[in-house]
């Protein structure tokens, strides 16, 4: 049995008022279906505002689906209240993209790191809980002598191994990471990059890593799931993805990556427009307005997710042409 299962999620927010004509209705995810299996890795990838993070969120709890299931361990966390929902949440921790504003100034690193601790009760005691906080600081890199120091007093790659250690307090089974390197500097990406990748190998933990940048991606995961406009487009192993995407949308993610190697007879795919915005929705294939390969057929009807190799699917009419 896979240990996180997103059956058909729907997010989707209401809006009302002169600016919006009246009402409408923001369909932030639109269908979203993936599985993690125990100890896998999968990069959730795509444009900002295609609803990459919301997914993030709604399997979090942090916002309630519209509809579908997130079935977690075997539980439909969309049903889960009170003290069953505290614990499956003890199982299931998030490291945030903005390391600063994950953090309680007027707390200390040792405060944040101890509160999972606390909140759920585990059973330490105060002397625990110190010795289980130095434990956490030392497999992040960080020196436990400087746990009485406040955030402000920490770099942003500092901030965010704090950050990651509160995630890690409880053990849990899966570590939702959203971009948590976007606001760092480049030459600290590379270290948190692979401090998680350490981490997860030698904890044995799932992890559903969302990014915009490909490459973050295939360093790090097993399987890929690419979105374009609340819904996934792609999906297989990261690195049959990368070397040869099925969909369109995803070849144009790979062409800017910077520095991406590319052969003689190489097709460059240079996206026209910004992506639609999901309060207006294009009819059809979401993506047809900006793809190169769109016909007639792609303005009317939405491709449904098909097999294009084993292990892969793309939500293309004409994938095998890509």
């Amino acid at each position: 049995m896979s240990l996180l299962d997103v059956l058909d999620l729907k997010v989707h927010f209401p809006l009302r008022g002169r600016l919006f004509g009246g009402r409408g209705l923001v369909r932030a995810v639109d269908g979203v279906g993936f599985r993690i299996e125990p100890g896998e890795t999968l990069g959730l990838v795509g444009e900002s505002g295609c609803g990459k993070t919301t997914v993030a969120r709604a399997v979090m709890r942090l916002i309630d689906p519209t509809s579908g299931r997130v079935v977690f361990e075997g539980r439909d966390l969309a049903t889960l209240r009170g003290a069953d929902l505290k614990a499956s949440r003890s199982r299931l921790q998030m490291v945030f993209q903005d390391p600063s504003g994950s953090l309680n100034p007027r707390m200390t690193v040792r405060m944040a790191v101890e509160e999972p601790l606390r909140i759920h009760r585990v059973g330490l005691d105060s002397s625990a809980r110190t010795a289980r906080c130095a434990e956490l600081m030392a497999s992040v890199g960080l020196d436990a002598g400087m746990a009485d120091r406040y955030p402000h007093e920490f770099s942003g790659g500092q901030r965010q191994r704090v950050g990651i250690a509160r995630a890690l307090a409880l053990d849990p089974k899966l570590l939702i990471c959203d971009e948590p390197v976007s606001a760092l500097d480049v030459s600290v990406q590379a270290q948190i990059v692979n401090l998680l990748r350490d981490l997860q190998e030698r904890l044995g933990m799932a992890c559903l890593f969302v990014a915009h940048d490909l490459a973050v991606v295939r360093h790090l995961s097993h399987r890929v799931a690419v979105m374009y406009l609340g819904r996934i487009v792609e999906t297989g192993p990261a690195r049959a993805v990368i070397d040869r995407p099925g969909h369109p949308y995803t070849r144009s993610l790979l062409e800017a990556v910077p520095g991406r190697k590319r052969g003689p007879a190489a097709r460059r795919t240079v996206l026209p427009k910004e992506m639609p915005s999901p309060l207006n929705p294009p009819p059809g294939c979401p993506f047809h307005p900006r793809c190169p390969l769109a016909q007639e057929r792609c303005k009317s009807e939405i491709p449904a997710p098909r097999e294009i190799a084993p292990e892969r699917q793309a939500a293309c009419h004409f994938a095998e042409v890509v």
